[in-house]
């Protein structure tokens, strides 16, 4: 079995290769956000305020490290 150590460089790794898409995917999603939340039946002063935040808003990707120094520790517990 591998270690701890070891699954975190794999998914270190594996987050690494998917950051680049990551960003497309999130501003794929944007019209499905948007979409579902009017479709949830709030007013249209909430969801033109929705939409604006939606639009607004700017993908950031995850640190690989962090990402592994955290779920290295979680693992430990």
């Amino acid at each position: 079995m591998a270690s701890i150590a070891e699954m975190a460089s794999k998914g270190e790794r594996k987050l690494t290769a998917k950051a680049a898409t990551m960003s497309t995917s999130y501003n794929a999603a944007k019209s499905r956000m948007k979409s579902a939340y009017a479709g949830a039946g709030f007013g249209p002063t909430r969801t033109s305020a929705y939409n604006t935040g939606v639009d607004a808003a700017v993908y950031h990707a995850p640190s690989p490290t962090k990402w592994s120094t955290n779920w290295q520790a979680k693992m430990r517990e």
